[in-house]
């Protein structure tokens, strides 16, 4: 660690006109276990952030927490002292047994108290993760830990099927047949249940799997769902300009020797086609509660995309996967299927480029 706060401390400095003079609205501090920074080095990272970077009068601060490290109040201070105006508490349940099945390091008590102790310390913006879907879950119990959620009067909550990832350790004991394996009806008529507890309860899903009191969206994933422009800092870190999109090597030790040999740690960069870019659009934009919006596919990408975006809608509008008003919106059941619909219609940019090709060998 003492190592790495002044790599990335390098890092900033060698792209702060990454972002040209745009201003700095969000600042998201998480992708590992930010919790567990000493405060010192939290409080050099902000500093030097608001030195090499124009922020917005009241920019939104993000820190990613476990449970298990919120357990002493003077953190809780220092971050709050540093400039962190919001918290996302990696709950995920307050049942000790989904807690064990999920390998996590905390329990349920300590995920209570970390929210507590978070609320007693000024975190009145704070996000919670909690995952559905998975075989120590039956709907009863989700439906207390959705219930607690909202006891808790948590302003954002983010919720996610539970996925095994190949080679972890979940998905060896799966194999071994020492965990039940995860069933998918469970987890579509879950999400269902979800999306109703919480409607009663006056969140709005603004997308998929995000859910927000009014005035409570995640404004920096928003920024990431509009397509604005980010920079990512540290191991693994993705940027994007609006052109193109690059990612930093993964590795720890061979990121920080890139910096001190004075090389910046990028490990590759792509350069986004039109196509990649629709689809890009396409995907994101049906996740959201606003949808698709055609003129927006027109402006950007031209009239034939927009005419095979609203040819290929038809069949989910008509099966009632899908609504259109002047966008286009999936539907809750529509919302369960959101890949599979977003690969189809990606398919549209196929034909976009196919009639392109056609036109390019008439005119040669």
């Amino acid at each position: 660690m003492n190592d790495f706060v002044p790599a990335l401390l390098k890092e900033m400095e060698r792209r702060s006109d990454y972002l040209g003079a745009s201003p700095v609205g969000t600042v998201y501090l998480g992708g590992g276990t930010p919790s567990l920074l000493d405060p010192i080095h939290l409080n050099a990272i902000l500093d030097r952030l608001r030195e090499l970077f124009v922020l917005e009068p009241d920019p939104e601060i993000t820190l990613e927490a476990n449970p298990d490290d919120m357990a002493d109040r003077q953190r809780l201070k220092a971050w709050r002292s540093a400039g962190i105006n919001r918290l996302s508490i990696g709950i995920q349940s307050f049942f000790d047994d989904d807690l064990r099945w999920m390998n996590r390091a905390h329990d349920a008590a300590q995920a209570a108290e970390s929210i507590r102790l978070a609320k007693e310390e000024g975190f009145g913006n704070m996000s919670i993760d909690l995952i559905y879907g998975g075989p120590s879950l039956p709907d009863n119990r989700w439906q207390m830990n959705v219930a607690e959620a909202i006891r808790w009067q948590i302003p954002h909550l983010s919720c996610y099927a539970l996925t095994v990832e190949p080679r972890t350790a979940l998905d060896k004991l799966i194999r071994h047949h020492k965990r039940q394996e995860v069933s998918p009806d469970d987890q579509a008529r879950q999400l269902l249940q979800l999306m109703d507890w919480m409607s009663q309860a006056g969140y709005e899903q603004y997308e998929i799997s995000n859910f927000a009191l009014p005035g409570h969206r995640s404004r920096h994933n928003s920024a990431y769902w509009l397509g604005k422009s980010y920079l990512g800092l540290g191991p693994s870190a993705h940027s994007y300009d609006g052109q193109s999109r690059e990612w930093n090597m993964a590795n720890n030790a061979r990121y920080i020797s890139a910096l001190a040999n004075g090389t910046l740690p990028v490990a590759e960069k792509e350069r986004l086609t039109p196509t990649q870019k629709l689809n890009e659009y396409i995907m994101i934009a049906l996740r959201t509660k606003e949808g698709i919006d055609p003129a927006v596919v027109n402006l950007r990408f031209g009239p034939e995309a927009a005419d095979a975006l609203e040819r290929r809608s038809q069949r989910y509008i008509q099966t009632g996967l899908m609504i259109r008003t002047e966008r286009l919106v999936l539907t809750k059941e529509g919302k369960l299927l959101a890949d599979g619909i977003a690969a189809d219609l990606f398919s549209l940019a196929d034909e976009q480029t196919t009639r392109d090709a056609g036109v390019s060998r008439g005119e040669n």
